[in-house]
């Protein structure tokens, strides 16, 4: 399995007479197959709240998905389970998938009952993972409905952090409409996962096999992409670089000696990581121009090797004295999306300032934003939410989570 990397410029011309120049360079990685392909086996852990509001049809539809979920691993995959009200316990044990019909008979035996300690069940899925996690690709999938009340959100954080550190992916699942977004969602962020949103139990199985598909289609881990910047180039200082691509999230950068380091996390056979970065050149020669150099450095599971570098890609920019622009429609769609969701954090801040026309206003510019995209589903969702801030209505839970999801990526319907 190797790393599959290519860039691409908005603009692949400059002015040669201008004494700057803005551009923003796209940068999709994934892993690329190459010979023979060893499949990496899953370390799956589900963390299921079982608290006394999943009572009734939710958990009950919680269990089938989580049963459905079981019946898909294959042979050598491992399984953990663990579920939580207020407090966290262990369902299954971390074990290679050898006897199913006991996993399932433990997840049938979940019942409802107490309040609701994400950290706690989080804390529990993570170690419970961790003792499978050599040669693995280990993920957790947290389920939960509710608020943390009874448990501690920067806890959740730092436990997100702490799972990152050791190469397990944490994704996060909504119920319902009163769960915690900001909470569900640092969690994803800062874990390398995404955060599904169930807003009915018959979805359940769907959303839980999305996520199930994209953690079997990841073949190497713990990536970072590295690039050095050329003499007279460098990054814009606020907000330089963001993923827009499977899902769009700011992305923190570092510094390794000379060279920019951005972690990505899993890389994935079916879907590229697409990062966008927001680049300043000064006045360059005229003629081909190398502005940068990148590299992935990452971990291959399926034969146990960790730091592993990419081929080094070289970004170069054509600098001509009689400048024509050369725009890259495909860079132009992921600036779009990177707007989509700026523009729509811009306006949750003005409505919790208590701007509503001004949150009205920038929810329609998203929505135009993503009309230009070709996101029907997205422009329809952030539209109807500005439209109701004009007629004096409050949004419900589930429009500002929808309006949330929508700006980061495709609503799955």
């Amino acid at each position: 399995m190797k790393v599959g990397l290519h860039s691409a410029l908005n603009d692949a011309h400059v002015d040669a007479n201008q004494p700057s120049s803005q551009r923003q360079l796209s940068i999709a990685i994934g892993a690329i197959a190459s010979g023979q392909v060893r499949n990496v086996p899953l370390n799956l852990c589900l963390v299921l709240d079982h608290s006394g509001s999943m009572n009734g049809r939710p958990l009950e539809t919680v269990k089938k998905a989580a049963i459905q979920l079981i019946e898909r691993l294959n042979p050598g995959d491992r399984i953990s389970i663990v579920a939580f009200d207020h407090r966290a316990k262990i369902l299954v044990k971390n074990q290679v998938i050898d006897d199913i019909d006991g996993v399932i008979k433990q997840i049938k035996r979940l019942s409802a009952d107490g309040g609701t300690a994400i950290d706690e069940g989080l804390k529990l899925g993570i170690e419970e993972v961790a003792k499978g996690k050599t040669e693995t690709v280990s993920q957790v999938f947290l389920l939960t409905d509710g608020e943390n009340e009874h448990g501690d959100n920067k806890r959740c954080l730092k436990l997100a952090e702490l799972a990152t550190s050791y190469t397990i992916t944490l994704n996060t699942l909504g119920f319902g409409s009163n769960w915690n977004q900001d909470v569900l969602e640092n969690i994803a962020d800062a874990g390398g996962g995404t955060l599904s949103y169930i807003e009915r139990p018959e979805q359940a199985a769907d959303e839980f096999g999305r996520l199930f598909e994209r953690a079997q289609s990841v073949q190497l881990t713990n990536a970072y992409l590295l690039f050095s910047l050329m003499p007279k180039v460098r990054l814009a200082e606020l907000k330089p670089i963001a993923q827009v691509a499977p899902e769009t999230i700011e992305l923190p950068v570092q510094r390794e000696g000379d060279k920019f380091v951005v972690r990505l996390g899993d890389l994935m056979t079916d879907a590229e990581r697409v990062i966008l970065a927001n680049l300043y050149l000064g006045q360059l020669q005229q003629g081909r121009q190398a502005i940068a150099n990148l590299q992935v450095r990452y971990d291959d599971p399926a034969v146990g090797a960790e730091g592993l570098l990419s081929e080094v890609v070289s970004v170069e920019a054509d600098v001509q004295g009689v400048y024509q622009p050369a725009l890259n429609s495909e860079v132009q769609k992921s600036i779009l999306a990177l707007a989509k969701y700026r523009q729509t954090q811009i306006a949750e801040a003005k409505l919790q300032e208590g701007d509503r026309a001004g949150a009205a206003t920038m929810l329609q510019t998203a929505a135009k934003t993503a009309l230009q995209l070709g996101d029907q589903s997205a422009a329809t969702v952030l539209q109807t939410s500005a439209t109701r801030l004009q007629a004096g209505e409050e949004l419900s839970e589930a429009d500002r989570k929808k309006t949330r999801i929508v700006s980061k990526t495709i609503l799955q319907e």
